[in-house]
């Protein structure tokens, strides 16, 4: 637990600039998009910064990857071109990194969010489960109706351990606390369907549930539309966000958000590219290396006491002292 990323259907986000000297970049990201507000935004924004702030070249590239099929000509392409490091982000682009990666022994690959047992892959992960079991814990100690609520994205295990350590951390603060979850979908649209999450949210939110933390990506604004909606003067609903810090996006609405920081990986492999120090295997960030926190901003500072505050900081500090099999 203290252990330690070119056909006419392929989005190019980042031009192509003449540079010979510094390590090339590239990057995939999956269907989301760099504009989901969630977990691709925040890898986009890590390669932005390390664009702007570190020596690597100008011919450093991003490409979203609209379509399954064309991962593995995209990842074809960016070998071709001579990147430096390849990263891949999400769960969903893993599969091509895992099948293509050992026909290119030297290329160095890196894959966010998910685990590729290869020579030349680093493995960036979260213990999401820390940041689930403490957004649990954030909603039992702000519900006013004892009931709360999660919706997921696509139903996978990866989502169904965000559910269980949610259940956890609320019921560590109120053993009869009563939970309501439901799930987008089974495929990959599961990530892109606000529609269909803010239906699943405001049926929550009609059951008494004021509380309602989302892992479902750029879904996830469906569930703050929601809260927007169900709220009334005398009846606020709130939402909890994931992956970055959404509580911008309905100030006042979002009690606050799980932070991965995602960007702050992609700089730090980045990095090691640069110091000649890279290196593969499972690189994992949590509360305790501080990959993972809850978002705490002039957005909604408002709506926690200063003994809420403090109450949440010795969560923190219990979770990376407690055994994980407690908050799996």
């Amino acid at each position: 637990m203290k252990k330690f990323f070119a056909s006419c259907a392929l989005t190019s986000i980042t031009p192509i600039a003449l540079a010979e000297t510094n390590p090339k970049i590239c990057m995939i990201l999956d269907k989301a998009g760099k504009d989901d507000q969630s977990f691709n935004q925040e890898a986009y924004n890590g390669f932005q910064k390390a664009l702007k702030t570190l020596p690597i070249s100008k011919d450093s590239k991003v490409i979203e990857a609209k379509e399954e099929s064309h991962l593995k000509q995209i990842i074809r392409t960016f070998v071709n071109n001579k990147c430096s490091i390849i990263f891949s982000v999400g769960i969903n682009n893993a599969d091509a990194i895992k099948n293509l990666a050992p026909n290119f022994p030297k290329q160095k690959f890196a894959v966010i969010d998910t685990k590729v047992a290869h020579e030349n892959v680093r493995s960036i992960v979260f213990q999401d489960e820390q940041g689930a079991f403490l957004m649990g814990s954030i909603a039992a100690i702000k519900t006013k109706t004892g009931k709360i609520g999660m919706i997921g994205g696509m139903n996978i295990p990866l989502i169904q351990k965000f559910e269980k350590a949610y259940i956890a951390g609320a019921k560590k603060i109120n053993p009869k606390i009563e939970i309501m979850t439901g799930y987008v979908g089974v495929s990959v649209e599961a990530w892109n369907n606000p529609t269909k999450a803010q239906e699943l949210a405001l049926n929550q939110y009609a059951q008494g549930v004021d509380i309602i933390f989302h892992a479902a990506g750029g879904s996830g604004l469906g569930v703050f539309n929601a809260a927007e909606q169900a709220s009334f003067k005398k009846t606020k609903k709130y939402a909890i966000g994931c992956d970055s810090n959404q509580n911008w996006i309905k100030p006042g609405l979002i009690l606050t958000s799980l932070i991965k920081e995602i960007d702050k990986s992609v700089i730090d492999t980045i990095q090691s590219i640069l110091d000649n120090s890279f290196t593969t295997g499972v690189y994992t960030y949590n509360i305790e290396n501080k990959g993972i926190n809850w978002a705490y901003d002039k957005h909604n500072e408002s709506l926690f006491s200063k003994e809420e505050i403090q109450k949440i900081n010795q969560i923190k500090k219990e979770i990376t002292e407690i055994k994980q099999e407690t908050i799996n």
